[in-house]
């Protein structure tokens, strides 16, 4: 137990230099995806050694192939979504969403964005940077964070593939949704049942958590910055406590 404590303090130091004001936040709220985007390549050396652990130790490193593999396709997703999207417009989900919101709000020329920056950041590095590493940290020994991880990934990519359709337009992130995102989930889920049938039920509260990430994402916003409900410092507080719910769900009997 004493080995995990400075993983545990990494991880505190990690989002503490994130998250708490150190001077970096202007930075960070305009470039934190790319700082994502050059991290692939170092996520990916760590995947493939994993992928080629000794065979004793194999199966317990496939698991946290497989949430470096997730984690590395979210990263490249949100290079779509928040760097540079298709028709090379820069942070195209940011101004994209904002109206696609105040127009279902009835309010398409309001001067207030109920979408800031500092919610895409908290958003994106909390439900996906958050469970993406407790998801690679926790494996093989609760692979539930792993489940929700692979679940916020299909949900998110449905709601594009939804909206696309719907609109019969182009979203910034939707290519990544249709190519990597739903293949790469059924594929998980058919790795998963086929090492055992007891994962249907985790995989379906995967969904559920991952649905109901989505209407906090949402309904937290509004309240947040829109109806002034909450500070938005509460909704960022909600988000990470929803993040670390995984932690708490579909618990292996000890």
């Amino acid at each position: 137990m004493k080995s995990s404590y400075p993983i545990r303090s990494s991880i505190l130091l990690l989002f503490a230099m994130l998250w708490l004001p150190l001077g970096q936040h202007e930075f960070l709220l305009d470039h934190w995806m790319k700082i994502g985007t050059y991290a692939i390549p170092f996520l990916l050396i760590a995947a493939f050694a994993f992928w080629e652990a000794p065979e004793p130790t194999r199966p317990l490193y496939h698991f946290r192939f497989l949430g470096l593999l997730l984690l590395i396709a979210y990263l490249v997703h949100q290079y779509e979504e928040h760097w540079i999207d298709l028709y090379g417009n820069y942070y195209a989900f940011y101004t994209f969403n904002n109206n696609f919101i105040l127009s279902n709000l009835g309010q398409p020329e309001a001067a207030t964005q109920p979408l800031t920056k500092a919610a895409v950041f908290m958003i994106n590095t909390a439900l996906v940077w958050l469970v993406g590493l407790l998801a690679i940290l926790r494996s093989p020994r609760h692979l539930f964070p792993l489940i929700a991880m692979a679940s916020i990934i299909v949900v998110n990519g449905l709601v594009h593939l939804l909206a696309g359709l719907v609109n019969w337009q182009y979203n910034p992130g939707l290519l990544t949704s249709v190519v990597l995102f739903v293949p790469l989930y059924f594929w998980f889920a058919r790795y998963l049942l086929r090492s055992s049938p007891s994962y249907r039920k985790p995989l379906w509260g995967g969904i559920l958590w991952a649905l109901l990430a989505h209407v906090l994402m949402v309904g937290g916003l509004l309240a947040a910055n829109w109806w002034e409900l909450i500070p938005e410092g509460g909704y960022f507080a909600l988000l990470v406590l929803w993040s670390l719910l995984p932690l708490a769900l579909f618990r292996p009997a000890s």
